[in-house]
């Protein structure tokens, strides 16, 4: 054995000593909180001045997690739980010595919390130890609202539920009601319910972070495994039989050199509880117009590039139908409703969620109609998963697109051992998944996927190892490939100390591995390599942040490559080395401000990538963020530089009325987007939007725009329900 290889096995072997070391309990009494039934009405002011809220039962023991693990908090919290037959109620106290101290400079629905004074609640009311609702708010009465899967492995950060939020600040702090019905939330029909609950609070100028159970730094809230319990529920009114939504949509495109042209659309989506975990959804003509402009992305790589769904139908309920195959996704939602990049006509379909003990099953159909470059297709999927253990799970997916005289299907079985008592309480995932697909009119119609992964995320230490393959003839026309006929290995092992000597150091992070390494499933020679070693990275406390990487990367050309008009990389092997820099401001003051450079070999040549960002955000009103990257390429063939600059202008009046001005330029398209939005949300479930995208050349040498197309949108939609 190599002396490489020696040291390589000692240092697993004290890694792995290391992450066995057993944490302090991470379970402070009481575990249980009571909820109170209300005797008379709550008014949604946030000054928790009712008689049911001083006789309600409160927990206060809440313990860090950050910045001093297993230590009590340093500020004063209470929460206390309310209900009647149709309501939750949850209140919060959040004392603070310092109230002019406390940061709060979002107030939109769906705010970005993690810069943020906050409080956050996982409200598991399956009782399974597995999924659960997270409610966010702020001191201005901000909501964030997100789906939690798998014990924390997938949160949908896109689910909307309906519920209200009343906050106020005072000299001893801030303080809130939150009212919650019980039609938003899903559980079993007993009588008596008990469900898992957590709370964390964030104080976010001292970079504390609490929570009343599960505070290792090894833990979530939203592993809501090591959550208390929530008890005294009863009698509840469980659900609203029927939903509708029903929308109206009118607008006008005006393209260069054509007439302007209206829109306009009626739709409805229909939704009916079969039981409070089970529902049906039906939609005729949905709504898929509530889109921002995708962002312009300048892609100097051979393969091809995802963009994120943006559409409400698909993601409010992407977490049903997520499928472990890593790079090669065989459900890609962007094909649905959209084909190179052009709307289709989606006529209507229909949806069935639910989880039924430990069954969970998601079924979508819907069709599409024909347009002058895409055929009438009818998408199908199923998926299945069952629980297994406490953590553990199997599943199996199948998707179908039938067109006229032409199929293309997928189909896939999943499996994940979980769990949270490694050594005690570290976490450990093992899990793998294959597919397959069939097109009816391809030479050889069958081809396969596979991969294998397991993953050790904890604080100390994050491990992680995966293989994947998509084989040559593995063709997911409804999910997505960046690239064909490949086989990936890959490992990262990131080590993080909490030095005490360094008072002003939060933690180092080094990172000796992290590799991705490309082969060809066919002939074995390698595709790519991406290697990444990072020798110091510094989290202070401060909230600022340093990070140096060393990267080293290689492609295998097979063919010429024509990476930008008239610069062409010929085929041959090119291995590169590069350096990497990277700087950030704490996000929670009121100017921000990032930077970061690459640079070194790029093929045959060299490359100097930069790129720098400011925020300002004066107050919770509005922001204002500027962004510019500059990529400078050099060649044998010749140089060239790309440009982009990108401003995003957010503004807020209230929690529900809020809006943005983003604007995108870069060289290399000669193009500029601007895309203003306005969004009011009357009542929870219920929008009124307005939106406006201009498109616009920049390429004139006399330093003209040419206006090429103009979308203005108005939407409407409301929300009715009823038992």
């Amino acid at each position: 054995m190599t002396s490489t290889k020696i040291r390589f096995g000692l240092t697993a072997a004290f890694t792995l000593l290391l992450a066995s070391v057993p944490l302090p309990a991470q379970r402070s009494q009481p575990d249980i909180l009571r909820a109170r039934r209300l005797e008379s009405a709550i008014k949604m002011d946030g000054a928790l001045d009712e008689a049911d809220w001083a006789a309600a039962p409160r927990i206060s023991n809440f313990t860090q997690r950050e910045l001093n693990e297993n230590q009590p908090a340093t500020e004063r919290t209470e929460v206390a739980v309310l209900f009647n037959r149709t309501e939750l109620y949850i209140g919060v106290w959040g004392f603070d010595s310092e109230p002019d101290k406390i940061i709060a400079q979002k107030m939109k629905w769906d705010f970005e919390y993690g810069n943020e004074d906050n409080f956050e609640i996982a409200l598991d009311t399956y009782g399974d130890k597995r999924n659960a609702y997270l409610f966010i708010i702020n001191p201005n009465g901000a909501q964030y609202d997100a789906l939690v899967t798998d014990n924390s492995r997938k949160l949908n950060t896109d689910w909307n539920g309906v519920w209200y939020v009343a906050a106020r600040r005072t000299d001893e702090g801030w303080f809130a009601e939150i009212k919650i019905p019980f039609s938003t939330l899903k559980f079993s029909a007993d009588n008596e319910q008990t469900w898992g609950i957590n709370f964390e609070r964030n104080i976010r100028r001292k970079r504390e972070q609490v929570l009343w159970q599960g505070w290792s730094r090894d833990s979530l809230l939203v592993q809501v495994n090591r959550a208390g319990t929530l008890a005294g529920l009863q009698n509840l009114t469980r659900m609203r039989i029927f939903e509708f939504r029903p929308y109206i949509l009118s607008g006008a495109e005006k393209t260069r050199r054509a007439p302007a042209t209206t829109v306009g659309s009626l739709g409805l989506d229909f939704n009916y509880l079969i039981n409070p975990t089970v529902k049906l959804d039906f939609t005729v003509h949905p709504d898929f117009a509530q889109v921002e402009s995708d962002q312009m992305i300048v892609n100097l790589t051979r393969f091809s590039i995802s963009l994120p769904e943006k559409r409400q139908f698909y993601l409010e309920a992407q977490n049903f139908f997520d499928f472990p195959l890593g790079k090669a996704r065989p459900f890609y939602s962007r094909r649905i409703g959209l084909y190179q990049g052009e709307q289709t006509p989606v006529l209507g379909g229909a949806r069935f969620l639910g989880k039924m003990g430990g069954t969970t099953l998601g079924i979508m159909v819907l069709q599409s109609g024909n347009t002058d470059t895409a055929k009438a297709t009818n998408f199908s999927l199923v998926r299945y998963k069952q629980d297994l253990g406490e953590q553990s799970s199997i599943g199996a997916l199948a998707i179908g697109a039938v067109q006229s005289g032409r199929f293309n299907g997928t189909g896939g079985v999943d499996a994940l051992y979980s769990t949270s008592k490694l050594f005690g309480n570290k976490n450990l995932q093992i899990g793998g998944a294959f597919a397959a697909t069939y097109t009816s009119d391809r030479e050889t119609a069958a081809g396969t996927a596979q991969r294998l992964f397991v993953n050790l995320p904890n604080d100390l230490m994050e491990i992680s190892a995966a293989w994947e393959r998509a084989g040559k003839d593995f063709n997911p026309e409804v999910g997505f490939l960046s690239r064909m006929s490949y086989q990936i290995y890959t490992a990262k092992w990131r080590i993080n100390p909490r030095p005490d000597f360094l008072p002003w150091v939060q933690k180092l992070q080094f990172k000796p591995i992290d590799v991705n390494y490309y082969i060809d499933d066919i002939t074995h020679d390698m595709q790519s390599v991406y290697m990444e070693f990072r020798p110091l990275a510094v989290f202070f406390k401060s909230g600022e942040s340093l990070e140096i990487n060393v990267q080293r990367n290689a492609e295998n050309l097979t063919e010429d490559f024509e990476i930008r008009e008239g610069h062409v990389i010929r085929a041959g092997r090119y291995w590169t080395n590069r350096g990497e820099i990277q700087f950030s401001t704490f996000d929670g003051r009121p100017l921000v401000f990032d930077a970061g450079v690459n640079w070194g070999k790029f093929y045959d040549g060299s490359s100097l990538e930069w790129d720098t960002q400011f925020s300002w955000k004066p107050n919770k009103y509005y922001a204002l963020n500027l962004a510019y990257q500059r990529t400078d390429v050099r060649l044998p063939a010749g140089r060239f530089a790309i440009d982009e600059l990108v401003t995003r202008m957010n503004f807020s009046l209230t929690p529900r009325l809020f809006g943005s001005l983003f604007s995108q330029w870069n060289n290399d398209e000669n193009k500029i987007l601007f895309n203003f939005r306005v969004t009011w949300i009357p009542k929870p479930g219920a929008v009124l939007y307005f939106v406006l995208n201009q498109f616009a050349d920049t390429f004139d040498p006399r330093g003209k725009w040419r206006l090429n197309k103009t979308v203005a949108m108005f939407k409407f939609a409301w929300y009715f329900g009823t038992n």
